[in-house]
């Protein structure tokens, strides 16, 4: 199970209006970055029947067969800081990450 914070879901119900036709947010690991994997995130207007959907809020978030497994357990939130604003991954089974946090090895 994914966790999407308070904040994270009213960025993405604030971002999806600006989208036509999105069913939700899509969160995905794939391979790549500097430790093996990398998240992604992307509207997404097509939910697919092997999809693992979580909602909160009336947002939707999908995750792809092969991504929930290593999303089990994360938590998404948005941070918006001096450094920068942007979403945030943490995720329990990442064992090493990189210095940016957008690629972990599992």
């Amino acid at each position: 199970m994914v966790t999407i914070t308070d904040t994270a879901e009213n960025k993405i119900r604030e971002l999806m209006k600006e989208e036509p036709d999105v069913e939700g947010l899509r969160i995905y690991v794939r391979g790549g970055g500097c430790h093996g994997y990398q998240y992604g995130m992307a509207f997404e207007s097509k939910i697919g029947e092997d999809d693992t959907i979580i909602e909160k809020g009336g947002i939707k978030v999908i995750m792809d067969p092969q991504s929930a497994p290593l999303l089990n357990g994360a938590e998404v939130d948005y941070v918006d800081s001096l450094q920068g604003s942007g979403f945030s991954i943490k995720n329990p089974q990442a064992k090493t990450t990189c210095g940016c946090g957008s690629s972990f090895s599992a």
